[in-house]
Order: structure tokens, then sequence, then C-alpha cells
């Protein structure tokens, strides 16, 4: 059997009560934490707290030789841990078809997802989202500024008043996690006067949820990671009301698109 569990999104504790019940029944525990993480905890925490031992696999240790987790799965019951929610990333659907295709039973275990939680704290309502985009650190994909795709992105949902959740990067190897605030520098390149939505730390005993416009968020700081952005589309009365007294939008701005 081999068990996805998402862990949250912040600390040891944000795990759901399944998914502790799965990590503590294992015969071993593998994770990674490479396509996010808990910011709240650490590895030697998140074990103990569990009383288990964790084995952590970098990326190429899960998408180009994941015979050990598949083997231990075979033979008993292996937990897979990430952060949020598991299977958001497309490495973790791959992992289940490999189990799948070796005649291994799998099962899911879900936990809090950086979506949900931002839709939640901002007060904008989670089925007016669009496509979400991911925001990279500009010498990541090889360029100045923002790639095109995600420009493509935000204007095709505020064409149809929709709001864009953008992931911002995480380069986990290099302990570089960008900002809210350097996000909205990236962006207000192109959107200076549009409004946007950091959301920061998601899943903590005090997460911060501010909203101005991006020059404006640019030049603010947000503190540890994780963070995210939101850009709004349109939108709905209460909607602004929930940035204006949630996330201190000025007056007048969360009026309009």
């Amino acid at each position: 059997m081999l068990t996805f569990v998402g862990l949250g999104l912040w600390d040891e504790r944000s795990v759901t009560v399944a998914g502790q019940e799965a990590i503590r029944a294992a015969d071993r525990v593998f994770a990674e934490f490479y396509t996010s993480q808990l910011a709240g905890t650490d590895v030697d925490s998140l074990a103990a707290h569990h009383d288990v031992e964790i084995e952590v696999r970098d990326r190429a240790g899960v998408e180009q030789d994941p015979e050990p987790v598949l083997a231990a799965a075979a033979d008993g019951d292996a937990v897979f841990l990430t952060a949020g929610d598991t299977m958001i990333s497309t490495t973790h659907v791959d992992l289940r078809l490999r189990a799948h295709d070796r005649g291994i039973e799998t099962r899911l275990i879900h936990g809090t997802t950086a979506a949900s939680a931002a839709a939640s704290l901002t007060g904008l309502q989670n089925y007016r989202f669009g496509k979400a985009t991911t925001l990279p650190f500009p010498y990541a994909h090889g360029g100045e500024g923002v790639p095109a795709s995600v420009c493509e992105t935000i204007n095709a949902n505020r064409e149809r008043g929709l709001h864009t959740l953008v992931y911002l990067d995480i380069k986990q190897e290099r302990g570089e996690y960008m900002t809210a605030s350097r996000a909205a520098e990236l962006l207000a390149a192109d959107y200076e006067d549009c409004l946007g939505v950091a959301v920061c730390r998601a899943g903590s005993p005090a997460p911060v949820v501010a909203a101005d416009r991006l020059r404006q968020l640019a030049d603010r700081s947000f503190g540890d990671p994780l963070h995210l952005l939101v850009i709004p589309g349109d939108l709905h009365h209460v909607e602004a009301e929930a940035l204006q007294t949630l996330a201190g939008a000025p007056a007048g701005l969360a009026d309009r698109p």
C-alpha cells in the first residue's frame, strides 16, 4: 500500500487526524519538500512529533528513481508526505500511476491547500478564481522580468472577470523563496496600478493578508515565507468589502478590477 498524505500548510500539527494515523502506522515514511514545504517546522521536528523516521527524497529521487518508494509500498505500508495537499504536483500523480502499474494499492489523505487558504483568508470567492500560474525567479526562466505565459494567464482571467492565484517560486535547494513584495515588483512593470493581495504564512497562527496597488506592495516587507499573491478580477460587493476590512485595501481601490 502506498498512502499519499498532505501535511497541510504550516507545521507538524497541520496534518489531519487520518493523516497522522497513517504516518504512525506506516512501515516506511518518505517525503519531498521541493514543490513546497512546511515553513513552521523542519524534518526533524516532524519526525519527532510522529515518532517515525522520514526519508526525504529530492526531485531526482522521486521522478527518476522512485524504486525505493515503490519497493517499500510493494512489501508493506509506505507513506509519501508532501506539504499542502497531495496530488497537486504532477510529480505525485506520476508516482501514483507507477504504483498502479506495479499492482500496488494507493490511497489519498488530503490536507489543506494554499488555494483554499488564499480564498478563505482574502474573502474572495473560491469559484471566481480562474487558472493559477507560477511566477519564477527571472534567472530560473532564463529571461528578464515576467514570462509571457504568466501575463497571458493573468490577462485571460481578467478579461473574464476572474481572480488569479500566483504561486511564487521556491528554490528549496538554494534556500530561496520569492516574496510577495518581489513578485509585486516584477508584476508592477506590466500592471503598475493593478490591485494585488499578498497572502503570507497561510495556515500559521498569524497569517498576513494585505491588499494594495502592486507598486505599493512592492515597497512593503511581509516577513518570513511562504508567500502567495492574488490578482483580483471583477469584485462582488462582498469581496470588495472583505478586501477593505480583512486586507486593508485602500478605500475605492477594491471597487474596480
